[in-house]
């Protein structure tokens, strides 16, 4: 199907279709696992893939004044843990000379996203509050919505449309004709009282009816949950010296029972080390002797992280409220370290800002603080970098080299939160130490709910065409003996 267009397709996107599973799926779900339909919009996303040239799209190539007016950009969750795309309606103004540009704004975001996050998907927002006839632009709306119809598979939760003037019904009545009706029953019309139906105030602004106090800047990239200002985890020093006796003599008497657990991990952590730097690819999978599935380890050029992905923290009823992040140097020189959260209240990271010597392993433990509960919003940023053998690792030159150090030698990891109801934890926890099976995410099984969906209706169909079959085949069998019947009695007739 591919190889008679394969100059109309970037390389790139023909050699991730070959060993990405994931996309394929998404393809296959968003066109309900019709395979034409769904060669064909593979078809289109790949010609308008290199058109718009997304795979090279970079904050470099695009002009600075796109991001400055601040008319689109990703910035916090609603209430099911989506990703927010923003869409400030008053700061677009209809231009043809800028329309390509503007929609390249758009892929460059789209693409930022799904790479840093894998395709998960989006909640789109439409704030239209302070808008008028100035800022219709139908053009430009219908390119937001066909990147998620036809470009982004899979890729699109709602499109939560905040306080749209009167003025604009006509048009949004045009613009759900470009939709289809899976589509339109993502369309969320709101205002301010109904509006934290799909969104939690701490993600609004306050014109929104929210408390949300982020103001939109650039730069830098606003493009992650670690935005100005910027809150480092954990208590400072100044609250460790605030600490209650009690809370102290806690920390001192659990921080002793898990030691064992501790450098056990260490143990396994260098263990890793060592395979990964015996095999060049790396690719056998290192499987501790308690493990019930292989340990997934982000592989960075400073620092192996695990857990990979998501730290996964107990319900209330659970109770578990600690767990592990495992640092690796892999480097030859110290790498300094320094971890922050979108929630600086709730969480406690001991250490938050420290070092980690050349080839040595390092466990920071994360603990919900006081009565608090682990949000699927919560994320985690670890930052990495490289320090020089004679800069020393005390608290001054740690401060100082974090002020000094370029962004471009800064590594950078994100890690987001899961709440578990099962009793056994799914990852590294001080109970066990042990990495487990990741707990499937309402994505996971919303998508698997929407394939047995498929799977039923593809053998109702199945069942319906046996059952046509069954009748067509009774009716000929009764045409056929009546024929026989009839031509028996004529023949009887003409001897008689």
């Amino acid at each position: 199907y591919f190889l008679d267009k394969s100059d109309k397709y970037d390389s790139r996107d023909v050699e991730r279709l070959q060993q990405d599973d994931k996309w394929v799926e998404n393809y296959l779900i968003w066109r309900h696992d019709v395979v034409d339909d769904t060669l064909k919009m593979i078809d289109e996303s790949f010609q308008w893939r290199k058109e718009y040239t997304v795979n090279d799209l970079s904050e470099s190539v695009l002009p600075k004044w796109l991001f400055e007016i601040g008319a689109l950009f990703l910035h916090g969750y609603d209430k099911e843990g989506y990703k927010l795309f923003w869409f400030k309606v008053k700061h677009h103004t209809r231009d043809p000379k800028q329309q390509l540009e503007k929609k390249k704004l758009v892929a460059f975001w789209l693409e930022h996203y799904a790479k840093r996050d894998h395709g998960k998907p989006l909640t789109v927002v439409f704030d239209m509050a302070e808008t008028g006839i100035s800022h219709i632009d139908l053009d430009f709306v219908r390119f937001i919505v066909n990147c998620f119809t036809d470009y982004y598979p899979n890729f699109l939760t709602k499109i939560v449309i905040f306080e749209m003037p009167w003025i604009m019904n006509a048009a949004f009545k045009i613009v759900k004709g470009w939709l289809g009706p899976d589509a339109i029953s993502m369309l969320k019309f709101t205002n301010k009282s109904d509006v934290q139906e799909y969104i939690s105030g701490e993600y609004l602004p306050p014109h929104m009816g929210g408390t949300d106090s982020f103001k939109y800047s650039y730069p830098p990239l606003v493009d992650d949950d670690f935005q100005t200002p910027l809150c480092e985890n954990g208590p400072i020093t100044s609250e460790d010296e605030h600490e209650s006796k009690e809370e102290i003599d806690a920390d001192t008497k659990e921080a002793g029972d898990i030691n064992e657990a501790q450098n056990l991990n260490q143990k396994k952590m260098n263990s890793i080390e060592q395979i990964s730097k015996s095999e060049e690819t790396d690719k056998t999978e290192v499987k501790p002797k308690n493990a019930k599935k292989a340990l997934t380890t982000f592989k960075g050029p400073l620092l192996h992280i695990s857990p990979a992905e998501e730290l996964y923290f107990g319900s209330k009823e659970t109770g578990e409220k600690k767990c592990l992040i495992a640092l690796t140097n892999v480097t030859k020189n110290v790498v300094a370290f320094k971890v922050r959260t979108t929630a600086p209240e709730k969480y406690r990271v001991k250490p938050s800002n420290s070092s980690c010597e050349p080839g040595t392993s390092l466990d920071i433990i994360v603990s919900l603080h006081g009565g608090f509960s682990a949000s699927l919003q919560d994320r985690f940023l670890i930052m990495a970098a490289e320090m020089d053998q004679s800069s020393g690792a005390g608290v001054p030159e740690l401060t100082q080299f974090w002020k000094e150090v370029p962004r471009t030698k800064v590594m950078e990891h994100r890690l987001r939160c899961h709440v578990i109801e099962s009793s056994k934890p799914s990852s590294l926890t001080l109970k066990d130490n042990a990495f487990n099976i990741p707990a499937k995410t309402n994505e996971d099984l919303h998508m698997q709910l929407t394939h047995l969906l498929q799977i039923n209706r593809r053998l109702e169909e199945q069942m319906n065409r046996c059952l046509w079959f069954q009748q067509l085949s009774v009716v000929l069998s009764l045409l056929s003996v009546t024929v026989a019947a009839f031509c028996f009695y004529l023949a009887n007739a003409q001897r008689s």
